[in-house]
């Protein structure tokens, strides 16, 4: 698990490789990730866009970006906490990612990023 705040907004982010979903023998590898992005500031906030860096071990890399998360542009007031679940395929057993979400304060409407920390995407068998 991985951690990092960035202008009072906590992201925090779990990964899981999904050794039944996946089949290694086509390079195809399959991990979710769990997001919380917890507003420890004093102002309500909305995440409006995302932009995600994967990098797999054989140097390939990619970007995505778009709005919200999982569909959805939600609204956190102080104290909130926003959990969603997505996936990436690799074509290799390692990759990484990272990336920003852009949010929105809703009481003046200035946008800033939020730094979502590099996280490993690595499979149990790579560990030993």
């Amino acid at each position: 698990m991985v951690t990092q705040v960035t202008q009072g907004i906590q992201i925090t982010v779990e990964t899981l490789f999904r050794e039944d979903q996946s089949r290694p023998e086509l390079g195809d590898f399959l991990f979710t990730y769990r997001i919380s992005v917890e507003n420890k500031s004093d102002q309500t906030v909305q995440l409006l866009r995302r932009h995600w860096f994967i990098f797999d071990s054989n140097g390939e890399h990619s970007e995505v970006e778009g709005e919200g998360v999982v569909g959805q542009q939600p609204v956190l007031l102080p104290g909130d906490v926003y959990e969603y679940e997505s996936a990436c395929n690799l074509e290799t057993d390692m990759g990484s990612m990272l990336g920003t979400y852009t949010m929105q304060r809703q009481v003046d409407g200035l946008q800033f990023k939020v730094q979502i920390p590099r996280f490993e995407l690595i499979t149990p068998q790579r560990l030993n």
